[in-house]
């Protein structure tokens, strides 16, 4: 019969067995865990604490449960786990480091797209300011437009008010036209990696388009204030309106914050088809030309042909938007009141008609816009490549 004291002496003959293979003589000790990790392996740790006690000396049993306990904690699966956690907290500590790395290098991808459409929207608005305050004179009054006129009329404003009068209204459009052309560009290049979750070379046409669009309404939207400033500054003179600030003060005082945002939905609707236009036709040339050359980037030359054709298209598009707009803006500095879209477009057709009305000035369009756009799309294009470099050590080619 299989009693308890039968399972004693087979525990007593296995410790036996295990200090056959690991000799001791009686006053050693279990020096360096070796012989308990492999009788850990044989036997059943809490089997050889119960029968270690009866095969030992006192001292002997006393260093072996110690050591036994060590064994436990010393246990090579219990060390592989150990290792296996140090490991796994490697690899998490890794990826957080690579996902803090990519986020600063977005970042970084950001601001400097952010930088350099500024530098371009500044620098195409200074080049066509004297030719955008006429365009915008000629949009708010009843005056019939024609090259002769509008020559006439920069040169009466140049000996009236001097030449720096040209460009009335710029420290407006440089307030407006830098946050503005940051984000469009920034939000550009946000909307084509959105749009692009393949990360092909270029965007199909619809998702194109739409990357252009998105970044117009949300360009003009967060600045639309800053350009109904412009387009009061450019209607009035020193006199009744000194500075930037005193048309702020006085539109507040007088008409409340509301009208900051006249002719807010024609801009956006305007901007839907001019920046889904342009972007749509800037980015498809310089994908042709990438196929046909195989460079990777256009010269300046053919990025001011590229921006001026898309300018023309675009501003030809959305021009008729641009009039309401404008009229709608400058409500109540000029003989005009206008309420809704519908209604300043109907007005401005009894006036004109549609060659004279909802499209007056837009020959003059055809002048500066292809210039303001081409230059625009050309100098982001070289400050980019520039602040890539420098910034992101990037060898752009």
């Amino acid at each position: 019969m299989y009693t308890t004291a039968t399972k004693s002496r087979n525990k007593t003959k296995n410790v036996a067995i295990v200090w056959a293979r690991f000799p001791l003589k009686s006053n050693d000790k279990l020096d360096n865990g070796l012989h308990l990790n492999s009788i850990d392996r044989d036997l059943n740790t809490s089997c050889l604490k119960s029968v270690i006690n009866p095969v030992l000396k006192p001292s002997n049993a006393c260093t072996a449960s110690v050591m036994i306990e060590r064994s436990e904690e010393e246990h090579p699966i219990r060390r592989i786990q150990e290792d296996h956690h140090h490991l796994c907290d490697i690899s998490i500590k890794t990826d957080k480091g690579k996902h803090a790395q990519k986020q600063a290098a977005t970042w970084k991808e950001v601001t400097v797209s952010l930088t350099a459409g500024a530098v371009a929207g500044a620098t195409a608005k200074t080049v066509i300011a004297p030719l955008d305050r006429t365009k915008i004179l000629f949009q708010t009054s009843d005056m019939h437009f024609s090259p002769r006129k509008a020559l006439n009329l920069i040169s009466k404003v140049y000996h009236n008010e001097g030449i720096i009068a040209l460009w009335r209204g710029n420290s407006a459009t440089m307030a407006r036209i830098i946050p503005y052309a940051a984000i469009q560009y920034a939000s550009h290049e946000q909307y084509k990696s959105l749009l692009n979750p393949t990360k092909a070379p270029s965007l199909q046409p619809i998702p194109r388009f739409l990357a252009g669009s998105l970044a117009g309404v949300t360009a003009s939207t967060l600045t639309y204030p800053l350009d109904c400033v412009r387009a009061r500054m450019a209607v009035t003179n020193r006199e009744s309106h000194k500075s930037m600030s005193s048309i702020i003060r006085i539109t507040f005082r007088q008409e409340g914050l509301v009208s900051f945002y006249r002719g807010y939905l024609p801009t956006v609707l305007g901007v839907i088809p001019y920046g889904g236009i342009s972007f749509f036709i800037f980015e498809t040339f310089k994908k042709r030309h990438r196929e046909l050359t195989g460079k990777s980037h256009p010269t300046p030359s053919y990025n001011m042909a590229f921006g001026a054709v898309a300018g023309l298209v675009g501003q030809s598009a959305s021009y008729p938007l641009d009039v309401v707009r404008r009229r709608m803006q400058t409500a109540g500095l000029t003989k005009y009141t206008y309420d809704t879209i519908v209604n300043t477009a109907r007005e401005i057709y009894h006036e004109g008609g549609v060659v004279r009305g909802l499209y007056k000035g837009l020959s003059m369009n055809w002048v500066k816009g292809p210039i303001a756009v081409g230059v625009s799309f050309t100098t982001y294009e070289l400050a980019r490549r520039f602040l890539q470099q420098r910034v992101l050590h990037d060898d752009v080619g």
